[in-house]
């Protein structure tokens, strides 16, 4: 099941951040923005996408108190030390630029060793997404996912 298709007919195309104009992005009531990990165990730079050279400018956007969440993609298992570190830097970076960040996801039922994406109360920061070991479950996680997300907005 698609991200897209969950979110409803009131949710915009997806589209390419590296092709978005930053300064529209106060334009939308609220954001769902994803990557997944490329880089691993790196501390900047970690999704391998358009999302590494625009970072730096999204903290320059004033988004006070929009509504943002966050997704990424990850290998749990061959990847176990670094899943979906890129949603963190994404995440801090949206938090930097004043938005409301929601869309916290629970850490219980992956199988992983470590992730930057996980937050000091031991959710993580976004919704990860293990289509690698885990694609059974994607489908229920961003049906409940995207409920409270429209909760929370």
């Amino acid at each position: 099941m698609k991200l897209s298709h969950e979110l409803g007919d009131g949710a915009s195309d997806p589209a390419d951040i590296g092709e978005t104009e930053l300064s529209k992005l106060k334009d939308f009531d609220g954001l769902v923005v994803g990557a997944p990990t490329w880089n691993t165990d790196c501390d900047t730079e970690r999704s391998g996408t358009n999302w590494d050279g625009i970072l730096e400018d999204i903290k320059g956007v004033d988004l006070k108190n929009k509504p943002v969440a966050v997704f990424g993609l990850g290998d749990a298992v061959g990847y176990s030390e670094y899943f979906c570190d890129a949603m963190e830097e994404i995440y801090s970076t949206f938090k930097a630029a004043g938005a409301k960040m929601i869309g916290h996801w629970p850490a219980n039922g992956y199988e992983h060793e470590g992730s930057k994406a996980l937050l000091d109360d031991g959710t993580f920061c976004g919704l990860p997404l293990d289509e690698d070991n885990q694609d059974d479950m994607s489908a229920d996680r961003i049906k409940k996912w995207v409920a409270q997300l429209k909760n929370e907005m």
